[in-house]
């Protein structure tokens, strides 16, 4: 990857290649030695140095080994990896299917106590229903011709969303009233997923907020992509073709400072609950 998305990437890519130039620096040896030593060309090495070109674990292997530093290799290569994971691809967190990336999610959802979800595209997974989870995931893993696992995928993402009901787990969230209207699945997935998402309006943990589509917002806030926010320390966004994830204390506050803006268009209480009704009608 020779560019990055997000200023969490590039920063980490950025004190990536700043460590490497170090180690060549402290070894005494020029760019064009370090090539020579590694059997590679001496511009692959100005492209990692410079953030340009995302070394490959066996990259930092030879420039380690190049400088003398072998023992460097592991701790720079988890850095590699860490700063790889911001920004992931979905077919390639899809490869082998939807069920190991549910899986490996399902310890984050456990140990976050705050949630804020905002809903653009399709409900939040929490609060979908199985017969909502399976058409989502059958039309997901089409598009992306991913493995379908989509069975084992629900029965996980079911077995998380225990969140909701279970220890001291706080949820708040918005979502756009058009989400209301997406049919994913036939009528009567729909109606079942309007009617779930009334009952848990009902819940202590729960804090639900329509944005309605005719809201004004005009110096308040334009629709976004959608993202979930771990407590105050990690952000999801979900774009088309992968998953960010931020960290930056900078990025953080943004979406935070975003999603309260986002609070004041919502309506809540019965208001909501009208909205969801009307969803409900119009699918008759």
């Amino acid at each position: 990857m020779s560019t990055f998305p997000t200023s969490s990437v590039q920063e980490a890519r950025a004190a990536l290649a700043a460590r490497l130039r170090e180690l060549r620096l402290d070894a005494g040896i020029s760019g064009k030695e370090l090539a020579r030593r590694c059997s590679w060309s001496v511009a692959k090495s100005s492209r990692i140095e410079n953030a340009v070109t995302a070394p490959a674990d066996a990259d930092i292997r030879s420039w380690c080994a190049a400088c003398g530093v072998t023992d460097q290799a592991a701790d720079l290569i988890a850095a590699n990896r860490q700063a790889d994971s911001m920004y992931m691809q979905w077919k390639r967190l899809q490869r082998t299917g939807m069920k190991q990336l549910a899986q490996n999610s399902a310890k984050l959802y456990e140990r976050t106590r705050q949630f804020r979800v905002y809903a653009s595209h399709v409900m939040p997974g929490y609060l979908q229903t199985p017969g909502y989870t399976t058409a989502l995931l059958h039309t997901i893993a089409g598009f992306r011709g991913t493995p379908d696992d989509v069975r084992e995928a629900v029965e996980i993402r079911m077995r998380r969303a225990r969140v909701i009901h279970e220890g001291d787990h706080r949820f708040a969230t918005l979502i756009e009233e058009h989400v209301l209207n997406h049919r994913i699945g036939d009528q009567d997935v729909m109606a079942g997923q309007l009617g779930s998402l009334l009952a848990a309006m009902t819940l202590p943990s729960m804090s639900i907020g329509i944005i309605p589509a005719a809201a004004a917002r005009d110096g308040a806030m334009w629709p976004l992509e959608q993202f979930t926010m771990f407590d105050d320390s990690r952000i999801h966004v979900e774009l088309l073709a992968a998953k960010i994830t931020l960290t930056a204390p900078g990025e953080l506050a943004i979406y935070l400072r975003a999603y309260t803006r986002l609070t004041e268009l919502a309506v809540y209480g019965a208001d909501a609950r009208a909205l969801i009704l009307k969803a409900i009608e119009a699918l008759r």
